[in-house]
């Protein structure tokens, strides 16, 4: 009788007699995959054509410049709606510092993709487990980002009819923005919404503060899509309504990397374990990583 009691409780706890738990295992593996050290010229390249691909799709959506015009006479006529219509004074205070618009100026056209870049190197070096899933939340963040330039084209606040914003890189003549000057013909002028300038800074802002061991430099962190956001009201390249079509475009793409690795980016392991150390059977990568951190937080903490 005991050992018919035993062989009983054997196949009702053994996982392979349940068809829910193997639907649940099949549904754990589609969405947990196992992160793979990235590899440099493979990263390259993919960025490198990913970015042209982006810029060619981006200039090739009609510019509809009408109906830009009219969304942007739409959009300020909600912020004033809201009382929130500070653009218009807030680029004419700045523009009047010459030194800070000038310096503003250059932010925009360059930290756009210095700090970008430098961020996926830091995680490409330091954070190989967490490489792949924080990139792809900035592709598709970026990839989405072309639905809205599609369905909603836009005007920037400079270019609106009788409005009087200053744009302030064809006034203090300064180089290097794609939305001014003799750059303008081979860029879309009327694709403001969303705002990748905030979608891409606010991503590597909670990239260093969820991973980065210093005070200072999460602070640095956050401050860095704030100031963004100063500086595209400043310049007149958007409307902060343009800022939150950037951040919820940056939502769509921690979803999407949360779907696709059945984590958050940062919960993943830092390092990434030679192929075979798992066992089989044992508990997945992901899975361990949270285990190990909530040790640790426990061990620190004191309990």
């Amino acid at each position: 009788m005991g050992e018919t009691t035993v062989k009983s409780l054997d196949s009702r706890t053994t996982p392979s007699s349940s068809p829910i738990a193997a639907d649940e295992g099949r549904f754990a593996r589609l969405r947990g995959r196992t992160p793979r050290r990235p590899t440099l010229w493979f990263e390259v390249v993919l960025i490198a054509v990913s970015y042209w691909l982006y810029s060619l799709t981006r200039n090739a959506v009609p510019e509809q410049k009408a109906q830009a015009l009219k969304n942007a006479d739409w959009i300020w006529k909600t912020e004033q709606s809201l009382g929130l219509a500070f653009e218009h004074a807030v680029n004419h205070a700045v523009n009047s510092v010459t030194w800070l618009i000038v310096s503003m100026n250059y932010y925009y056209a360059t930290l756009h993709f210095i700090v970008t870049i430098g961020v996926l190197a830091w995680l490409y070096r330091g954070h190989p487990g967490r490489y792949a899933a924080f990139r792809t939340v900035l592709f598709a963040t970026t990839g989405v980002a072309l639905v809205g330039y599609y369905l909603f084209p836009l005007a920037p606040p400079r270019l609106m009819n009788g409005q009087d914003f200053v744009d302030t890189v064809l006034v203090h003549h300064t180089w290097g923005s794609m939305a001014s000057g003799n750059l303008k013909h081979v860029s879309n002028q009327y694709a403001a919404m969303p705002s990748m300038h905030i979608g891409w800074s606010l991503w590597c802002g909670l990239t260093i503060f969820l991973l980065a061991r210093a005070p200072w430099a999460k602070i640095l962190g956050l401050l860095y899509p704030a100031a963004t956001l100063v500086v595209i009201v400043s310049t007149a390249n958007h409307f902060w309504l343009d800022a939150a079509g950037g951040m919820l475009c940056l939502s769509f793409g921690f979803a999407v990397s949360y779907f696709w690795y059945g984590s958050r980016p940062h919960r993943l392991p830092k390092l990434v374990e030679p192929v075979g150390v798992v066992e089989r059977g044992g508990p997945a990568p992901v899975a361990r990583a949270d285990r190990e951190r909530d040790e640790a937080e426990q061990v620190g903490s004191g309990k």
